[in-house]
């Protein structure tokens, strides 16, 4: 689920929001103003309620930063380093670098979130109970209980066996468990996804049709993006399988052209040495040491009238933030590292050195040539 826009960074991890969020945000925020907090409180002046209702909705929206949060945590116990978060209509994706290293950290990584909406809906429910003691059932206590009973709704919707859904990850951790095969354990997930969202999706149809309204809009919505989600899920899994056995080495481009650290954006902007159909490029320093990535996106990003004095060092994502592998590691075990990276680039390096670069275009090649069938129409 991409990124529409970017909050910022939090412990390292970059911080992003999907479009849905904002539907939700709204939906949430008229739904309480004008639907709830009038029938429960028609005392309540009308701006009072607004208020409410808005806060009401970014505390929601904190709810699940918080759930995302939780499983960045646990992953980085397991040593897997979390690249950002993504909030969306149905709570949010934290997107790893690198695959849980067994089925007992996959499970851990997956439960952290439901666990942490359980006791964040467990202590607002303790909040309203409280508020209502000290000042009786008014529009604060009214939220807090809203905010109690929606953690506890993510809690147990997010265990459902489907993916991407943090019950489709316990799934797939069990089923790795007992099959050992983690493709497999991602296919069935993503299956479950797939018919859980047809579900929705026909249930909601089926309650418009008789009268249910918008209630019946939105679980077919729903669905619509667990089937969407599950599909690609299921896709990368499905590479990820063509791709076994076929090394980095194998895939990638060798030689890339490459840029100097000292050289300039207009340089690379202007230079008669970068004008190739490339739209990236390795950034090196004397001897050849890789030093970061640069691409003609970023460097278009400069003004014109500092292109002259910006060095390339400035304007390219430095190396600790470009994935890198070396030769002979798998490929497939690059692709959750190369689809996080903004770029959609990782750097191919050995003892140091810079010996190619892997792009999307290498791997759909790569891809292509292996399900092309052999001379004789046999598969390869």
């Amino acid at each position: 689920m991409g990124q529409t826009f970017t909050l910022g960074r939090l412990a390292g991890v970059r911080i992003g929001v999907n479009w849905s969020v904002l539907v939700i945000l709204a939906l949430i925020t008229v739904g309480l103003a004008r639907g709830r907090f009038p029938v429960t409180h028609p005392e309540a002046p009308a701006w009072a309620a607004w208020v409410a209702a808005a806060l009401t909705a970014v505390a929601f929206l904190l709810s699940l930063l918080a759930h995302e949060l939780s499983h960045a945590v646990v992953a980085r116990r397991h040593v897997v380093a979390v690249d950002s978060i993504t909030l969306w209509l149905l709570g949010g994706v934290a997107r790893l670098r690198s695959e849980a290293p067994d089925p007992r950290a996959e499970m851990r990584i997956a439960g952290a979130g439901p666990l942490v909406s359980l006791v964040l809906g467990g202590l607002f429910a303790g909040l309203a109970v409280l508020l209502r003691i000290a000042s009786g059932p008014g529009l604060a206590a009214d939220a807090v209980a809203w905010l109690a009973a929606m953690n506890v709704l993510l809690a147990v919707f997010n265990v459902l066996p489907a993916a991407p859904l943090d019950g489709g990850r316990l799934l797939r951790a069990l089923v790795w468990w007992r099959t050992g095969d983690q493709v497999r354990a991602t296919l069935a997930a993503t299956t479950a996804g797939r018919a859980l969202g047809w579900a929705l999706v026909a249930l909601g149809l089926f309650l418009v049709l008789t009268g249910g309204g918008l209630g019946g809009l939105w679980l077919a919505l729903i669905g619509w993006f667990l089937i969407a989600a599950a599909t690609a899920e299921g896709g990368e899994a499905r590479l990820r399988e063509t791709l076994s056995g076929v090394s980095v080495g194998q895939a990638m481009s060798g030689d890339p052209v490459t840029a100097p650290a000292s050289a300039t954006v207009a340089d690379l902007l202007e230079g008669p040495a970068y004008r190739y159909r490339h739209s990236a490029f390795p950034v090196t320093r004397d001897g050849g040491e890789p030093v970061g990535l640069v691409t003609l996106h970023r460097a278009r990003e400069i003004p014109g009238e500092r292109r002259d004095s910006v060095r390339l060092t400035e304007a390219m994502l430095p190396l600790d933030e470009v994935p890198t592998a070396a030769p002979g590691d798998p490929l497939a075990a690059l692709l959750p590292r190369l689809e996080a990276a903004p770029t959609r680039r990782a750097l191919v390096l050995e003892d140091g050195r810079l010996v190619g670069i892997v792009s999307s275009a290498d791997i759909s090649r790569v891809t292509a040539w292996l399900t092309s069938p052999a001379p004789g129409g046999t598969p390869r």
